[in-house]
This record gives structure tokens, sequence and C-alpha cells, in this order.
């Protein structure tokens, strides 16, 4: 098959060279983004008078129809054309003759590929959006429905005061919301209009780019054209965004994993997102949860991969920047599957009550409290935090729990201490007098939940 460049070459492409060119065979999902931007080009070409109406109709026609042919699976597509864009204009020429030849006028596959893929990227930014919005919810739902359950909360994964549950999922509803924020922020570097730069130069033909940039609606035109056609910062920034929404899904998935465990017995998980084993008949695994962590790894490499090809690059295209596509497509496939599966997952999940309240009561989980308490008597805060180190010291030497000893034992560390102290030393009593702003009090988690409930609309 004659190539668009032939005319400047003596030998053909070696079939070698071909196939390592290609990137037909991955470029191919661009095909509704390429033919979207190649009708806008051809209305304009008509208007503009560059090419008769005639033709522009002609074009236009041709590429709906191409469009139906690659839906319904019908349309062939050829390695030895390279890519998506080489594959339509061939078929549109072999199918309606030489008003075909003219669609490339006034631009060239270096704003072509750039224009695809801004499409691309813009429409899959707002399904990304969708679903991190769908899982807040999710969330959110079962932040609201199991207000009343109290767990222990971790630093260090140590036992450290008790919290609510709910406030510990609104954690992530939090983390959701920045990720949200982020990729909303970089749908401003994305929705810019690259074609009308051709290869690098801009064009001596009379093209009317705002028109274009309106009929496909992009909210900007960018204004240099060496930049446009170089440019794949709004990939990176996907990548990047992407990669801390991973962050953000693998600290969730681990817990998950760790709550699911005999040691912690803090959920179930539900069958149908479990697995067994081939060879334990009693192992019920966490392999959904273990592939979203997994998965992060690869999301963080596709970052680095396309930051890799793009550091060294001079001005303006080089074919390097046809290895931005693979990193972007699997990122963008990755981040949906994984936000779909914990969508699904999340309502199904069982939490325990009764072993999450067993465990926040323990491991001395109430001894800020009582430095707390000191420091309403007038004690120093450092001095409380080691008059409550000693008592912790002491219960663990004798083996009792903070509500175990007796008042005239309390008072041997502090004559302060009253009976009024045991008001302060249960799980639940500890949550309830977190009323600090964001706190975990129910009387807070209430209305973080109520303000979540505005901003996830």
């Amino acid at each position: 098959m004659k190539k668009p460049w032939a005319g400047r070459f003596t030998e053909k492409t070696s079939k070698t060279v071909e196939y390592f060119t290609e990137s037909i065979s991955f470029d191919r999902r661009l095909w509704k983004y390429d033919i979207e931007g190649s009708i806008a080009h051809a209305k304009m070409l008509g208007k503009q008078k560059i090419i008769s109406q005639k033709d522009s109709s002609a074009i236009i026609n041709g590429l709906k129809n191409i469009a139906g042919e690659i839906e319904i699976g019908r349309f062939r597509f050829a390695v030895e054309l390279e890519d998506i864009h080489m594959n339509i204009e061939a078929a549109l020429i072999k199918n309606i003759g030489d008003a075909g030849k003219k669609l490339h006028t006034a631009r060239s596959r270096n704003d072509q590929v750039a224009l695809d893929l801004r499409l691309y990227l813009r429409a899959e930014t707002k399904k990304t959006i969708a679903l991190i919005k769908n899982l807040q919810k999710t969330l959110l739902n079962a932040a609201e429905n199991n207000i009343g359950i109290i767990m222990p909360g971790y630093t260090h994964l140590q036992r450290a005061q008790p919290v609510l549950l709910s406030h510990h999922l609104l954690a992530y509803i939090e983390m959701l919301r920045r990720d949200r924020e982020r990729f909303e922020d970089s749908l401003k570097r994305t929705d810019v209009f690259p074609l009308g730069s051709c290869a690098l130069a801009g064009t001596s033909l009379p093209v009317d780019r705002a028109y274009v940039a309106k009929l496909l609606g992009f909210k900007a035109i960018a204004e240099n054209s060496i930049d446009a056609v170089s440019d794949r910062d709004f990939a990176v920034e996907f990548l990047t965004d992407a990669g801390i929404l991973m962050m953000h899904l693998s600290r969730l998935a681990e817990e998950l994993i760790l709550w699911s465990t005999e040691e912690f017995s803090f959920i179930e998980l539900p069958d149908a997102f479990t697995t067994g084993s081939s060879i334990m008949p009693q192992k019920k695994n966490p392999d959904v949860a273990e592939l979203i962590r997994g998965k992060s790894g690869r999301i963080y490499g596709n970052m680095i991969a396309l930051m890799t090809v793009m550091k060294g690059l001079p001005l303006a295209y080089n074919r390097d920047m046809q290895e931005d596509k693979m990193p972007v497509f699997d990122t963008v496939d990755s981040i949906k599957s994984c936000l779909t599966v914990l969508a699904q997952m999340m309502p199904q999940v069982k939490f325990m009550r009764e072993r999450m309240h067993e465990a926040a009561g323990k491991a001395y989980s109430t001894a800020t409290d009582i430095a707390e308490y000191l420091v309403r008597k007038g004690i120093p805060f450092r001095q409380a935090h080691e008059i409550t180190g000693k008592i912790v010291r002491y219960c663990i030497k004798n083996k009792k729990q903070l509500g175990e000893i007796s008042l005239a034992e309390f008072r041997n560390f502090s004559n302060v201490i009253s009976k009024d102290i045991y008001l302060h030393l249960s799980a639940e009593n500890s949550v309830k007098a977190k009323n600090s702003r964001g706190g975990t009090s129910p009387s807070e988690v209430k209305k973080q939940i109520k303000r979540l409930k505005r901003l996830i609309k």
C-alpha cells in the first residue's frame, strides 16, 4: 500500500520497520475522536473555501460511514498504514475518491494526534470524575449506615484511640474529594485546542481555528504552534493524578485486607468479591483488594514512563511521543476498573461491630483521655502525659485495664484525680468527648456527613 510520504523515497518501507513503527494495534481506540476531529476540520475547510462545499460534504459523509463500519466491526485496520489517522484517511480516499485526499489540508499528524489524545483524555477524565463521585457516595452510605460502630484508631499500626468507623471511612471520602479536584483542575489544561498548528509552524492557508475549537467544545486554543504539537503535560498530569488516586485506593485496599484477617476480624468480605485457594480448602482470599493494591505500582510506572520519554526531547514533535498512548490507555483502564469494583464491593462488606468495639476498648486506648482530664484539673500537659504514662505502666505490670484500677490506686499518681475519672475511661465516652471540629464524636461525624452530602451531588 502506497505511503502518504512516498514521493520523497525511492525504496519501499521494510516490513520489519512497518511492524516496529506501527501504533494501530493500540491507537485504534482513538478512532471516534479522530473522526470527530476530522469532521470538524472538514467543515472548517468548506466554510473557509479552502476546499469546495461539495468536497467538504463528501468527506463528512464518508467519515460518518467509516464510523459506522468501525462500530459494527467491519472495518479492516492495516498495520502498513501505521496508525489510526492514516487508516481512516486511506479508507476515506478509497470510498470517496480524490475528495478524500483534501481532508489533510492545513493539518499534520502532529497536531492531529495531539487533538485526538486531548479529546480522548477530556472524555475519560470526566468519566473518572464520575466514578470517583460514585465511590464517594458508596463510602458515605456506609458511614451513615454504621454511625454507631466504634473501632480502634491506629497510628504506626498500633492501637491509638477509639474512633467511629464512620469517621475512618469519611477520611477516604476526603482523599477522594482531593482526587476529584485534581482531575477537575487538570481539565483546564487538557481542554486546549491544538489543531491548526500543523507540523510545528502553523499554516499559510486561511484556517479558522476558533471555529473548529467551538465545534469540538474546547474552552481554550493553543497559542504557540510549536508547544501545541510537542506538549504532553496534560497526559503527564493525568497520570500523576491517577497515581495519587491509586495511592488512596491502595491504602483502602490494604486496610480491607488487614481487617479481613483472622487476627483483626473487623470485616467479612463478600464471597462474590473474594477467591479461594487451589490447595487449601478453607481459604478466602481478598484478591480484589490485593489486585487494587498491586495495580498502583503499574500506574506509578506509567507516569514515570511518560515523563522519561518526554524529559530529553527537543522541540517540536518526535516519534518517541508515540509511546505516550500505552501508559495513558493502561492507566485509564486500570483506574476505571478499580473504582468500579470497589464501589460494587463496599456495600457488601460486613462490619463486625462487637469485635471492633472490643478492640477499641483495649490497649489502654483511653490513656490520652486521662491526660486531658488532668489538664482540665490544672496540670500542665507534659506533666499530665508523664503521670498517665506511669498509670499505664502500672496497669501493664499488674495486668489490669485502666477501668479496673481503684480510685485509691489512681490517686497514688495524682491527688487531683477523683471518682469522675471513670467517666473518661470507656471507648464510648472517649469518642463522644472528641467534639473539636472534624473530630470523631457522633455529633461532629454527623456534621461531616451532612457537609459531604452537599459536596457530593
